[in-house]
């Protein structure tokens, strides 16, 4: 039986944080939102974790977080720059952003050599989800096109404090994913869960099924992305603010008939830190769980 890879993704700018925040520690040993993750993973059976991180963090990173746990499971990290592209494409200079998500899985390649897991730095999944995945990705050989999502209810995913980007999912009765659809701009507005476009607002289900950005892989999906990169940067190379996100890529595969998607429910408690205001959520959750016995005061001693 596999042990499958936890590929966490931690080379975004973090602007609406207003910086970078992969590292923000909010447990009470200055653990970051990282450190549970990979806790979970350990715990659920994982047995490698490699970082998507940027060349800047590398110091930080390698210095102040790695150490902490590389001699509970084996570790590695690759960079996401913006000059990593195909051959034949030529980085703009007004180019700023990461390419993307999917441009993050694709850059990873190197490393990664069985089923693995894919997840955001800063959200905090919890280990149910961890278990799932884990269960489902050791029965994956290499070559395999049946991949697979941790779904969480919309309106338990938002923040207090500004508007989300969420993957909104569409379920067949066998529990595959159909199709998944980016919108940007999702907040509360008193009772209602609302997505504001051009000036108008449109209301969205609380118990809708949403991408969280967890996602179960196999190396076939290193040249799925590869394939579709190419022809994400031959229409979008000169918009400076374009990202291949995963759900696109995922939405692409499922219309092309290359791949399935199961999505595997989950009661965990999902939270992030989208903002700065959210920082002190985030510590009183992991706090009261450490109350109720789900993780240790001292996370790595």
């Amino acid at each position: 039986m596999v042990k499958p890879t936890l590929l966490i993704l931690a080379a975004g700018l973090g602007s609406r944080y207003g910086g970078f925040k992969q590292l923000e520690p909010i447990g009470p040993q200055g653990e970051a939102i990282i450190d549970y993750s990979i806790f979970d993973a350990i715990k659920a059976g994982f047995g490698k974790v490699v970082f998507v991180i940027k060349k800047e963090l590398e110091v930080n990173f390698r210095d102040n977080l790695l150490k902490r746990f590389e001699n509970r499971i084996d570790t590695g990290y690759v960079f996401q720059e913006l000059d990593m592209l195909p051959k034949g494409y030529d980085l703009p200079s007004s180019r700023e952003k990461p390419w993307g998500t999917a441009h993050a899985i694709m850059v990873s390649e190197a490393a990664v050599n069985e089923p693995f897991t894919v997840i955001n730095a800063d959200d905090f999944y919890g280990y149910e989800a961890f278990r799932r995945m884990q269960m489902f990705l050791a029965e994956k050989s290499n070559n395999e096109r049946e991949y697979s999502m941790i779904g969480y209810k919309l309106g338990k995913t938002l923040s207090e404090h500004g508007t989300v980007s969420r993957g909104i999912c569409s379920i067949d009765d066998n529990g595959y994913l159909k199709s998944v659809t980016e919108i940007t701009k999702i907040r509360k507005d008193n009772d209602r869960i609302v997505n504001f476009d051009n000036g108008k607002s449109f209301s969205l289900s609380g118990n809708s099924i949403v991408s969280m950005n967890m996602w179960g892989f196999t190396p076939v999906v290193f040249g799925q992305i590869k394939q579709r990169f190419s022809s994400f940067l031959d229409q979008n190379i000169t918009n400076p603010k374009a990202e291949f996100f995963i759900p696109t890529l995922i939405d692409q595969l499922i219309r092309e008939k290359e791949a399935k998607v199961k999505v595997l429910s989950c009661n965990a408690q999902w939270f992030g830190i989208t903002y700065k205001e959210d920082k002190q959520a985030a510590k009183d959750s992991i706090l009261e769980m450490i109350k109720n016995g789900e993780y240790p005061l001292r996370l790595w001693t």
